[in-house]
């Protein structure tokens, strides 16, 4: 098993579930930026406009599907709201593959 492919196991106490959506979001963007981890940052982008979706921002939904440009500016929005509570899952499994641990 290596980190960067199959999560460790989960436990009823795992400290990640305990974090806010945007503690999660903070950990997960924090630790990709500073390895230069160009895939999560794609692969944010490709989950983006259904989380948008789901938090019933439509328009933005749409327009971040006409343009991958958009999306650059909603990274930051990935971390707020009903947007990041739709994401927790993705950042969960995102810290979980890379061992990170709440500070």
């Amino acid at each position: 098993m290596t980190a960067d492919t199959d999560p460790p196991e989960t436990s009823a106490g795992d400290p990640l579930e305990r974090l806010s959506s945007k503690e999660l979001h903070d950990l997960a963007v924090a630790h990709a930026r500073r390895h230069l981890d160009v895939r999560f940052f794609w692969h944010l982008l490709e989950v983006l406009p259904a989380a948008e979706a789901a938090a019933g921002r439509m328009d933005e939904a749409e327009a971040d599907l006409e343009s991958t440009i958009a999306h650059v500016d909603d990274v930051t929005d990935a971390g707020r709201g009903e947007i990041a509570e739709q994401l927790r899952p993705f950042y969960i499994d995102y810290c979980r593959r890379h061992r990170l641990e709440p500070r």
